[in-house]
């Protein structure tokens, strides 16, 4: 790897932008379990996110964005993510609250980027 800081290592990052339509009644709740629960479990294994964000036109709708420093990595990460047994029973109580899901996976430019990508776990 490198000497560089990892963000200078990509001219660019994949993005999954992921919206959530929650079970009516459930935002608060999915949102609580999210920065309780979800996203330390994500930094555990070096994904970077932002969000989740309060769609302000419907109310049981959030969108969040993962970032990964290549498709390999990604797959990784993901890998090393859903492997985590921690994951297993969040996934029930997440997937409880879920109504539906859908993802983009984009190329955004790292210059768009607040904070570093990692590729290093």
């Amino acid at each position: 790897m490198s000497d560089k800081p990892a963000a200078a290592q990509y001219s660019e990052v994949i993005t999954e932008i992921r919206t959530y339509q929650l079970k009516v009644g459930r935002r608060e709740e999915f949102l609580q379990c999210f920065h309780t629960k979800v996203a330390p479990l994500f930094r555990s294994v070096g994904i970077a996110f932002v969000g989740p964000f309060c769609d302000l036109e419907k109310s049981d709708t959030i969108v969040w964005l993962r970032t990964f420093p290549s498709l390999s990595h990604r797959e990784q990460m993901l890998k090393a993510f859903h492997e985590c047994d921690e994951w297993e029973s969040l996934r029930v109580v997440t997937g409880d609250m879920i109504e539906g899901i859908s993802q983009t996976i984009v190329l955004l430019p790292s210059g768009m980027l607040s904070g570093p990508v990692s590729a290093e776990r």
